[in-house]
């Protein structure tokens, strides 16, 4: 898997940011975005996705969850 690195750390912005906006621990953060879709596109290295900011993956994840 490549951009290991990068991932690890957006994913980790994005989980905090996850934690604040809906007011959870960031272990309930970090469940539910391993449970979204934005994590397989994260997760793919075709998209590209890796090599975007935090704010925008995790307004992918925003979207994602109002479509619910």
């Amino acid at each position: 898997m490549k951009h290991v690195l990068s991932k690890t750390i957006l994913i980790t912005q994005v989980v905090e940011l996850i934690a604040k906006e809906y007011k959870l621990s960031i272990e309930e953060a970090r469940d539910r975005f391993y449970k979204s879709e934005v994590i397989d596109l994260l997760d793919d290295d075709e998209t590209g996705l890796y090599g975007d900011s935090a704010l925008y993956i995790f307004s992918l994840f925003k979207a994602k969850e109002k479509k619910k």
